[in-house]
Order: structure tokens, then sequence, then C-alpha cells
């Protein structure tokens, strides 16, 4: 096993022995699937909206998750809430911008929480990533557009340094970012995206990963790499029957994440970056 094996499975581990809260903000058509993936790999979801509680919730979580799939005003008020006891009780706060870009609203949400509350990570896809900074890429409604994959690791750097946080922007390889330091993750597999909410979901087991491991490079790499890992096991076992019998699949081999669940499925590889910011 390699060093990197070595550790992302001590997270691993951590993650089933801990059961960390994991505080779910999410929007309406992933709650089910957010909770059950959660359940699956070992930590414990809980999904509170209500501004009289969330506050409370939040100091008391592993994690806080900030999801605005299904978003009006108020509910942007009690992220905000959330967010911002989590500042004050050391918990991070992760924040999933979906479809910003896709409506002025749903960037005007996303960019006041970040202005708003320290989000130690964003994830996102690359049409939500760019809009986030300030730049067009396409998007149909909460989707990225074709062209996305290109220049995301540009796209990455130049987010994390401009917002402050650690970016993680998914696609057919995975980029996660300080703003300094890069990892790349190869793996997982397109039925993926036939299953709503995976995305989702992964933000809030990147929050898991969040919840037992300060170091959020590490956190995130880990948490991508299972992830992948994952889904790569249960195409494989699915191959000719279609993304319903996938997702189940998908939740089992969450489940069953061990020692060995990487060799073969997935790829983490570094990208250096140079001072002024440009991948090489």
């Amino acid at each position: 096993m390699s060093t990197w094996e070595k550790s992302y499975l001590d997270l691993l581990t951590k993650v089933q022995n801990s059961n960390p809260l994991v505080h779910n903000m999410t929007n309406v058509v992933v709650t089910n699937f957010t909770a059950n993936g959660l359940y699956a790999l070992g930590a414990s979801p809980v999904m509170a909206y209500a501004p009289e509680e969330v506050a409370d919730m939040a100091k008391i979580a592993g994690a806080v998750v900030l999801n605005i799939g299904t978003l009006n005003r108020e509910l942007v008020d009690a992220m905000i809430i959330a967010g911002q006891s989590a500042n004050a009780h050391g918990v991070p706060v992760l924040l999933d911008p979906v479809g910003a870009g896709a409506t002025s609203f749903r960037t005007e949400s996303a960019l006041r929480i970040l202005s708003e509350v320290k989000i130690s990570l964003v994830r996102g896809n690359a049409a939500e990533v760019a809009h986030l900074v300030g730049e067009a890429r396409e998007i149909k409604g909460v989707d990225a557009g074709d062209r996305a994959d290109s220049g995301n690791v540009d796209l990455a750097i130049r987010a994390a340094r401009t917002l402050n946080t650690m970016v993680v922007i998914t696609g057919k390889e995975d980029v996660i970012t300080d703003g300094a330091e890069v990892r790349m993750i190869s793996g997982g597999d397109a039925l993926l995206t036939k299953v709503t909410g995976a995305g989702c979901l992964l933000t809030s087991v990147l929050g898991a990963f969040a919840a037992v491991e300060p170091n959020l490079l590490l956190a995130g790499t880990a948490g991508l790499a299972f992830y992948g890992a994952a889904a790569s096991r249960a195409a494989a076992r699915t191959a000719e029957l279609g993304p319903g019998s996938f997702q189940i699949a998908f939740l089992d081999e969450l489940s069953k994440l061990h020692t060995g669940s990487l060799e073969g499925h997935v790829t983490v590889r570094e990208a250096g970056t140079t001072t002024a910011g440009g991948a090489r």
C-alpha cells in the first residue's frame, strides 16, 4: 500500500469510527440520497433548516454543508445564521453553489454567503465555480456545459486565491487546490452524471472527511478518492443494468470501503503551481 493510500485509509477509519455529525442545509431533490449516502459512509446526517435552530445545530456538528439547489431568500438567511454559528465554534463550512450562473439570484445568493460566512471549501462544477469569480462559462440549468473541463486547474487556482478558500472542481478529472498545492483525482464513472444528487452527496461526503481532519487538502483528496472508487466499483457491478441499479450499488460500495478500495479504481496525482498561479 502506498503512503498516500495509507493516509486516506486512516481518515476513512476516523470517519467510520467517529460517525461525525454533518449538518446539511441542502436541496429538497437530494435529501434522502444525501442522508443514505452519509449513513453508508459511516457519518451521521442531520437536515435542519429552521432559523430558530440552525445556530444550535451548527455548533454541535462536525461540519456544515450549505447547498443552494432549491433556494429562497429565507433559506439563504438561515444558511448565513448556521454558517456564522459554525465559524464561531470552529466548525468547517462547505458551500455547494448549485446552479450559480444559471440565474442572477443563485449567483448573488452564493456570493452573499461567501461574503458573510467563512467558507472552508467550495465544491462545484467548472461553470458554477467560474461564475463565483466573475468568469462566464456555459451552464445548463444546474449542469456544466460541454466544455467545462477545459482549463479547470487554472480556474480552481484562481478561484481559491480570489475566494480565499479550498476549491474543488469536479468533472472527468477532479481538481482540489488551496491556491498553491493542487491534487488531481481520476476515477469514478460517467454514471454519476445520471444520478440526481451525486454532486450534492459528494459535497456532504467531503464534509464528513473535513469533520475529522483539519488539513482540508488531505481531507478533500481522500473524500474525492474514496467517492470515485465507490462509483467505479458500483459501475463495474451494474454495467448492463443502468443508473437505477448503479445508484443502489453505489450506496452499497460506500458502505464497503476498506483497504484496497482505491487500487485500480482511482489515481491521485500532484500538480505544482507557479508563483503566478498557473499550473505546470
